[in-house]
């Protein structure tokens, strides 16, 4: 028997009056993946995370993660999850080291570990000659290391990247995307939403959502391949195109 996936979704739906955000939406993924998931803005991305967090009540449908029930046990998934959203969520007067060990508490982490923790976490993310710096004098591609570093300080199994990079420079967003391959190998799945598509070839596989449906679920290389393309750029404005020529 094949393991359980850490998120499975089955026919999502969230609805705003008469608005539908998200239509239906089926997925899988599974342990140790990084799993995409691509979109333009109001494409019904970051209302399905949120969703799966368990920070929005869906319409309709179903939806597990880390095998809770999004509809009754948002509570126990919030507990299980990293989330890190596309706004820097940190305390910019704070240092570094003081936003370690705040989320340290919030996060219930041991107190005899928390030293050591907050070592790691300075040293994956490059922070360790930072520590003593106030976070709000930090470039944009070091607090969104640090935030990152926050979310994963109680060994979440699941992590939730809502559009982490946002407004990064393309250097540190590749710098980040090394830290995210470091999770993924220590066997945490991380689930991330992204509108850039050099992020997208990161990606273990990649779901296309436009209009809150999703239109296209592969790997990368075989999106391309179905399209005889060696752009994910031209692979999605097809499919963008094909959906609104139907609609």
């Amino acid at each position: 028997m094949s393991p359980q996936p850490s998120v499975r979704v089955e026919n999502l739906v969230k609805k705003f009056d008469d608005f539908v955000a998200v239509d239906h939406v089926t997925f899988n993924v599974e342990k140790g993946e990084i799993f995409g998931f691509l979109g333009s803005n109001g494409a019904g991305k970051s209302t399905t995370i949120r969703m799966l967090c368990g920070l929005l009540r869906p319409s309709g449908g179903k939806a597990w993660v880390g095998g809770f029930d999004v509809f009754s046990q948002s509570e126990e998934i919030k507990q299980n999850i990293g989330y890190m959203s596309q706004k820097f969520s940190l305390y910019d007067e704070l240092t570094v080291e003081e936003n370690i060990d705040f989320f340290s508490e919030i996060y219930s982490t041991p107190r005899g570990s928390r030293q050591q923790l907050k070592q790691e976490i300075l040293e994956m993310a490059g922070l360790k000659e930072r520590r003593h710096t106030m976070t709000r004098l930090l470039p944009g591609g070091w607090k969104q290391r640090l935030a990152l570093g926050c979310a994963v300080l109680h060994s979440p199994p699941i992590l939730f990247l809502d559009e982490p990079t946002s407004g990064v420079d393309p250097i540190a967003r590749r710098q980040f995307w090394e830290l995210i391959y470091q999770l993924s190998e220590r066997g945490q799945t991380i689930f991330v939403t992204t509108h850039y598509m050099d992020e997208a070839e990161y990606c273990h596989r990649l779901a296309l959502m436009h209009a809150g449906r999703i239109i296209a679920l592969d790997t990368p290389e075989a999106l391309r391949k179905a399209y005889r393309s060696d752009s994910l750029d031209d692979v999605f404005a097809a499919m963008i195109q094909e959906q609104e020529q139907e609609q």
